[in-house]
């Protein structure tokens, strides 16, 4: 008995007819297959499909049928057993055979039958009633032409005639009401049908094998291609419950496919490499370091479809919001920042992602019809340690921020995308999460913490204006305390500033800042510090600017805000 074996060919070819290859006398046999696994790019998905074939000795041309007119012909592989050989594999786009009807469209077609049958009988009862009515019409008379009747006779003549006509005229409206409001039932099923009629009639693409068999036997064909108008982009859910408490990643993927192919109940993965890749030996280019280069945009670069809000709302009712939390540094530290601001839609985006891919294994199974629609697929949960820190800028707002730093957050797979935040069962913002960042520390902000009370006082006892000579001088006194609240102590970062001067007439001096960390260059002051729970600490700003009298300087930084004008 011949042992199995199986031959895999990758073959690499563009679009051309099938009669010059084939002989005259090789049999053909079409055959129609599932999608048994499908494997989704951030831009194209490989489509795998599996068939049982019986042939006979010698050569035989096994035509997949049904196919989506999109696919790759540069990346077709094609797999046979038990000693078959792939002589050749051609491919084409079928623009003749009818597609077979979605279910969608029959019941469609069934239901705008039923009312059109339904206006039939109306109408016949309509044109019965009409001619009972004419009757009674033609039939008024009912003395002759010589003999009277009495008043009472006539009375109860006219009372009859008035009576069916009033039926007769009701049965007719009622009729005609039926008829008006399946006509419009019609035309709005005939309008979803032709919406669907036009998704039908996508061309179906053609492959094409010559196979060779030295003994009649059966062979599993193993088929796979990539199509393009398909892919995903990440989606994500960090929930904090509290302080000093594992964070809850939930890795979403949000899928769409535009391929002409529906994906019925199917197992999937995905996947951050690129399934266009040659076939060519790859070479090294020289590899240049700058100042600031991972803010530089990388040519290795996936586009991804994205889709505005409402469409997410329309179709997943777990987004929430919209706008970014944009990246800011300090001190070296890049974190997310709350935005409410609404994005504009795009068409595509760009996202960053890692030079080594990843791939996940989707344990449930999906289907995603082709409506070019996303869909949410559950990828991953994480549950993941997490350092907590407050950052407070009492001059510019009177809140605390809570921050979660995450730790090597590259082991995680992630790639650049949006994400819910939830922090104490509380929905606080849309994030992005960028991966551009060359830290070990990735900081997702969690919005304001109301139970950090920061206070900023101006100290008027402590403030004054003085004219020294030639000279003014200006005293600006300021008091910060900020009350932990909490159940357990918090670590916080408390920023403030002093002016800088840049003229030489103009002296800026400290003379309190509660030890400080300063920077000379831009008159940033940070405090650091560990609060206790019910406890608090207070800060002492105090500067002194002095300037000559005759060129007055501007000390004071005030905030401008748009409002409406009354």
């Amino acid at each position: 008995m011949k042992t199995l074996q199986k031959q895999t060919v990758l073959i690499l070819i563009a679009t051309v007819l099938f009669q010059p290859v084939w002989s005259q006398n090789e049999k053909i046999t079409k055959i129609k297959t599932e999608i048994n696994s499908a494997v989704i790019y951030l831009n194209g998905a490989e489509i795998h499909r599996v068939k049982e074939v019986r042939l006979e000795k010698g050569r035989t041309r096994v035509v997949f049928t049904g196919l989506s007119p999109k696919y790759n012909a540069n990346n077709l592989q094609v797999s046979t057993t038990n000693n078959v050989d792939v002589l050749a594999i051609l491919h084409k786009i079928d623009y003749l055979t009818n597609v077979e009807e979605q279910p969608k469209v029959l019941i469609l077609k069934d239901s705008i039958e039923l009312l059109k049958d339904n206006n039939v009988a109306f109408n016949n009862d309509r044109d019965a009633y009409k001619i009972e009515k004419a009757m009674l019409l033609e039939n008024k008379s009912i003395g002759g032409t010589t003999n009277g009747v009495s008043m009472e006779e006539l009375t109860k003549v006219a009372n009859l005639f008035r009576a069916r006509i009033m039926e007769i005229n009701k049965a007719i409206s009622k009729l005609d009401k039926g008829v008006e409001q399946n006509n419009v039932k019609i035309n709005r099923l005939n309008s979803a049908l032709n919406f669907l009629n036009a998704k039908t009639t996508y061309p179906r693409g053609e492959i094409s094998l010559l196979l060779n068999a030295e003994t009649a036997s059966s062979t599993k064909i193993d088929l796979k291609y990539v199509v393009s108008d398909a892919g995903w982009i990440p989606s994500y859910d960090i929930k904090a419950k509290d302080v000093n408490l594992p964070i809850d990643i939930n890795y979403r993927a949000k899928v769409y496919n535009n391929t002409g192919i529906d994906w019925k109940n199917l197992k999937f993965k995905l996947s951050t490499g690129d399934p266009t890749l040659s076939a060519t030996q790859p070479k090294l280019t020289p590899w240049y370091l700058n100042y600031n280069s991972q803010l530089r945009r990388s040519k290795n670069r996936y586009k991804a479809q994205t889709y505005s809000s409402d469409k997410y709302q329309q179709s997943n009712n777990e987004f929430k919001g919209e706008g970014y939390l944009n990246t800011t540094t300090i001190n070296g530290e890049t974190t997310l920042a709350l935005s409410k601001g609404k994005n504009k839609q795009q068409n595509f985006v760009e996202i960053a992602v890692s030079e080594l891919s990843a791939e996940f294994e989707i344990e449930k199974m999906y289907s995603i019809p082709s409506d070019n629609q996303p869909y949410i697929m559950e990828v991953i949960k994480y549950n993941v340690p997490a350092l907590f820190k407050h950052y407070s800028v009492p001059k510019l707002d009177r809140d605390a921020f809570l921050i979660a730093r995450i730790p090597n957050w590259q082991d995680l797979n992630l790639i650049e995308g949006n994400a819910n935040i939830y922090f104490g069962g509380t929905y606080v913002g849309q994030s992005f999460i960028s991966t551009r960042s060359v830290s070990d520390t990735l900081n997702i902000s969690l919005g304001r913490d109301k139970k950090v009370i920061v206070t900023r006082t101006k100290m008027e006892d402590f403030s004054s204006r003085k004219v020294i000579g030639s000279n003014k001088k200006e005293t600006h006194a300021y008091q910060m305390i900020v009350k932990n609240n909490r159940k357990g102590p918090i670590n916080i970062d408390v920023f403030g500033q002093v002016p800088v001067s840049q003229d030489s007439d103009i002296e800026v001096s400290t003379v309190e800042s509660t030890n400080a960390i300063k920077n000379d260059l831009t008159g940033e002051l940070k405090w650091f510090y560990t609060i206790n729970p019910n406890e608090n600490k207070t800060i002492d700003l105090t500067f002194t600017v002095k300037y000559p009298k005759s060129k007055p300087v501007k000390v004071k930084k005030e905030m401008y805000r748009s409002v409406r004008f009354l």
